[in-house]
């Protein structure tokens, strides 16, 4: 895109008085500033005006991010997708596929992205991950410096020292229980893909932790990565690549272990392109 450019697609005139399901892929490629990238407007062509829905929430990049965005007509309404391109030193490129529109609700409430930022070390949240509810008995701890427990846990982060980690609380848990933290849903590559996290498995009774891929095509979740015990005292850095090509979840399961020194940890989860240059660490 050249710079002081403006890019818009418009899709067909809708009935007023209507709710839509808007479905869409989108990828995003250099851009050094959020803002502008891409939008989504309603654009009403009697009153000449447009009012936006929806944009990106996060700087990912380089990576295929569903949306599902539910939206309300009024007479005359268009939905337009938008980029911008101000000055020369913030110009990328924005892609786009697989845009659907039907009548009715998304599941998920106005804006909400269907999406897993391409790197995430915990300042902000749990950047689109969410705890699984149906079959745990525990949830994963997002926590600032050392765990309660002497003799296992961090004592911080692996991104500052002083940041933000996610860790499972052993002594909140009965030998066997697991906690899961899910992504949202993730698009299909025929091409490789790479998973890089950094996790913490330190304590005498350290149980187990297990990167998952979950489909609804599959009976039952497929394991991707796993460590049993205690590591080390220090943050690990683990690689793992897979390849799927239909619409998935990546799930980190961690399980206590016979004792409450079993605080397992993780931090700093990156998805790219291609596979891992070192993978099975």
């Amino acid at each position: 895109m050249q710079s002081g450019s403006i890019s818009r697609l418009f899709g067909p005139p809708l009935p007023g008085n209507q709710t839509y399901c808007l479905k869409f892929f989108y990828s995003l490629r250099g851009f050094s500033k959020s803002e502008h990238t891409l939008a989504v407007y309603l654009y009403n062509s009697t009153a000449q005006k447009h009012t936006r829905v929806w944009t990106p929430s996060d700087r990912t990049r380089d990576v295929w991010i569903h949306v599902e965005l539910s939206i309300q007509t009024q007479n005359h309404t268009q939905v337009m997708f938008a980029s911008m391109c101000k000055s020369f030193w913030n110009c990328g490129s924005a892609a786009l596929d697989d845009i659907s529109l039907r009548l009715g609700d998304c599941e998920l409430p106005l804006g909400s992205p269907l999406s897993v930022p391409s790197r995430c070390d915990f300042e902000n949240g749990l950047c689109g991950f969410t705890q699984e509810k149906k079959r745990d008995m525990a949830d994963w701890v997002l926590i600032r410096g050392p765990t309660p427990t002497s003799y296992t846990g961090p004592k911080g982060d692996h991104t500052t020292g002083v940041g933000h980690y996610l860790y499972i609380e052993a002594s909140l848990m009965l030998p066997g229980h697991s906690a899961r933290l899910l992504s949202r849903p993730l698009r299909g590559s025929r091409a490789a893909q790479c998973l890089l996290f950094f996790y913490h498995m330190y304590g005498s009774g350290t149980g187990s932790l297990r990167v998952l891929l979950r489909s609804e095509l599959e009976d039952g979740d497929v394991v991707l990565w796993e460590r049993r015990g205690e590591h080390s005292v220090s943050w690990m850095r683990a690689s793992v690549t897979y390849q799927y090509d239909r619409q998935h979840q990546i799930v980190f399961e961690a399980t206590r272990g016979p004792s409450i020194l079993s605080d397992t940890a993780i931090d700093d989860i990156k998805f790219q392109k291609g596979p891992c240059k070192d993978d099975g660490q």
